[in-house]
C-alpha cells in the first residue's frame, strides 16, 4: 500500500496486538517516524490507514495461533461513516463461519474413524477372551470393562452378545480369582449395555446358574462370591419384571448369604469371620435394590420379617455393614410408608437410640474417616426415620441433572454408580436404560450445527470493541479538534 520500505504490515499488527499504547497516539508515533506515509503526502483518504490498522487488528485476533494474515486490500470505506469498522469485522466473522462449518464436517469424518477404530480395539479383546494364555484374557477383561462403562455400544454388542457371553461363561468357571471377579464386572456391564431387554435377560439365565452355584459355595473365594453377588442383584434388576421367577429365586438366594449376620436364638450376633462382612455387604445391597421391584403384598411379609433383625446388625463390629444395615431400614421403612401413610415402625424409641448413638459415635479405636462417615449416614437415616426428611441430592450430567430425592433412588444410583463409576454420567446422559429408569427421557440430541452457529464469547469481544471503537470515533471528531488536524 505504501512505498517506504521499512514499513510492513508485520511491524504494524505487533503495535496493534502487543501494545496498549492509544490508538490516536500510535498512528501519531507513525506519522512521527514515517513522515513519507502522512495523509497530507498521499491523495488516498485520510481514513483508509486507520481502517487498515483496525482490520488488521482484527484479522489478526481471529486467526488461529500459528497462522498469519497479510495486508488486506485498502477499503473503500469512508472515515465519516461510524460502520465501516463493523462490517469489516462482519466479513471477518463470516470467515469464521465457514471454517467453523468445515470443522464440523472434518469432526464428522474423525469421529466415524475414531469409531472404527475403537470397534477393532474391542473386536481384538473379544478374541483375547478366547486366548490361552490367562494374562492376555485378564487383559482383555479390564479393557472391555473400561470401554463398556464409558461408552454406550448397544448395536456393537447386540451382534457379539453370545460370543461374549459363552467367554465370559468359560471365564466365571474355569478363571483365576482375578478372572472370576473380572468376568461377573463385564457382564453386569453387558447387561446394562443391552438395555434390559430380552437379548440382557438370554443372557441373564445363561449365567445365573453359574452365579447361584458360586454364591452357595462356601469354599469358593469371598471375592468372587462378592463380585457375583453384585453381578446377580444388578442384572436381575436390569433384566427381569415384578414377580419374576427369577426375582424371587434371586432374593431369596441373597437371603440365604447375608442372613448369616443375624443374631441367634439368644440374641447375640455370630462372630463374624475373616471377609465375611464384606460379602454380607454386597449380598444385602444387591437384596435391597431388588427388594425395590417387589410389590406391596411382598414389602409387608419382607418388612416384618427383616426389620427387626436388621436393627439388631446395627451393633455389627464392621463399620461398611452397618452403614448398609442402616441404609437398608431407612428403605425398607421408606416403601413401607409409601403404602400405608399411617405406618409406625415397631419400637421406634428404641431404634431411634441406637441410631442417635451411631450418628455421634466419638469412639476413639475406630477410624476417624469411619466414624466420619457413619455419622454422616446415621443422621440422615435418623431423620427420616423421625420426621420422614430427606437429604436432597442433585446429579448432573451435561445439561442435564437427576435428583435423588428418596432413599429408593438413592439405593439404587448407588448401584449403578459401583458398576460404572466415574462412566454413570456418561451413561446417565445417553444410556436408555438408565434414562427410562431414572424418568429422563429420550436421550437428547444436541444437533453440531447449533454448536457452530453459536456466537462464542471471543467473537462477542471482538464484535463489541469493534462497535465502540466506531461509536467513540464519531464522538470524538465532535469533541477533539485534533480530529480536523488528523
Amino acid at each position: 500500500m505504501f512505498s517506504t520500505p521499512s514499513w510492513s504490515s508485520l511491524h504494524l499488527t505487533y503495535l496493534c496486538i502487543h501494545s496498549f499504547i492509544p490508538f490516536t497516539f500510535l498512528l501519531h508515533s507513525i506519522y512521527t517516524l514515517y513522515p513519507s506515509i502522512h495523509p497530507s503526502v498521499h491523495t488516498s483518504s485520510p481514513g483508509c490507514l486507520r481502517q487498515e490498522v483496525l482490520q488488521l487488528q482484527l484479522s489478526a485476533k481471529a486467526s488461529p495461533k500459528g497462522v498469519r494474515n497479510g495486508v488486506k486490500g485498502e477499503s473503500g470505506a469512508s472515515d465519516d461513516d461510524p460502520t465501516s469498522d463493523i462490517l469489516s469485522h462482519g466479513s471477518s466473522a463470516s470467515e469464521c463461519t465457514s471454517v467453523v462449518e468445515e470443522a464440523v464436517g472434518g469432526e464428522q469424518v474423525d469421529e466415524l474413524t475414531a469409531q472404527e477404530e475403537t470397534e477393532d480395539k474391542l473386536k481384538q479383546c473379544i478374541d483375547n477372551l478366547m486366548d490361552k494364555s490367562a494374562k492376555t484374557r485378564l487383559a482383555g477383561l479390564e479393557s472391555l470393562r473400561q470401554a463398556f462403562s464409558s461408552r454406550v455400544l448397544y448395536d456393537f454388542l447386540t451382534e457379539r452378545r453370545l460370543t461374549i457371553s459363552d467367554c465370559l461363561e468359560r471365564s466365571l468357571k474355569k478363571g483365576s480369582v482375578e478372572e472370576q471377579v473380572a468376568a461377573a464386572m463385564v457382564f453386569t456391564l453387558l447387561c446394562i449395555q443391552l438395555g434390559g431387554g430380552d437379548e440382557a435377560e438370554e443372557g441373564f439365565k445363561m449365567l445365573r446358574p453359574i452365579f447361584t452355584a458360586i454364591l452357595i459355595d462356601n469354599s469358593a473365594s469371598i471375592a468372587v462370591r462378592q463380585s457375583c453377588a453384585r453381578a446377580l442383584g444388578v442384572c436381575c434388576y436390569v433384566s427381569t419384571s415384578e414377580e419374576g421367577e427369577d426375582l424371587i429365586k434371586s432374593l431369596a438366594l441373597l437371603e440365604s448369604v447375608f442372613t448369616s449376620s443375624y443374631p441367634n436364638r439368644e440374641g447375640t450376633l455370630p462372630t463374624p469371620k475373616p471377609g465375611s462382612p464384606a460379602l454380607h455387604n454386597a449380598a444385602l445391597q444387591a437384596w435391597s435394590l431388588l427388594v425395590t421391584l417387589c410389590p406391596a403384598s411382598r414389602l409387608a411379609v419382607l418388612l416384618d420379617l427383616h426389620l427387626p433383625k436388621l436393627q439388631a446388625c446395627l451393633q455389627s463390629s464392621d463399620v461398611n455393614y452397618r452403614i448398609t444395615v442402616g441404609e437398608t431400614i431407612a428403605l425398607l421403612v421408606e416403601l413401607r410408608r409409601d403404602i400405608d401413610e399411617d405406618f409406625e415402625v415397631e419400637d421406634s424409641e428404641s431404634m431411634c437410640e441406637c441410631l442417635k448413638s451411631l450418628a455421634t459415635d466419638s469412639n476413639k479405636h475406630r477410624a476417624k474417616n469411619d466414624r466420619r462417615k457413619q455419622r454422616s449416614v446415621f443422621r440422615d437415616v435418623l431423620h427420616y426415620i423421625e420426621s420422614e426428611d430427606f437429604t436432597e441430592e442433585k446429579i448432573r450430567f451435561g445439561v442435564e441433572s437427576v435428583y435423588i430425592d428418596s432413599w429408593m433412588r438413592r439405593r439404587i444410583y448407588d448401584a449403578f454408580k459401583e458398576i460404572l463409576e466415574s462412566g454413570v454420567r456418561h451413561h446417565l446422559q445417553f444410556n436408555p436404560l438408565l434414562r427410562d429408569i431414572f424418568g429422563l427421557g429420550l436421550p437428547l440430541i444436541l444437533d453440531a450445527t447449533v454448536k457452530a452457529n453459536k456466537i462464542s464469547r471471543f467473537e462477542k469481544h471482538l464484535f463489541n470493541s469493534a462497535a465502540f471503537k466506531a461509536r467513540t470515533k464519531q464522538r470524538n471528531k465532535v469533541r477533539d479538534k485534533r480530529a480536523d488536524v488528523m
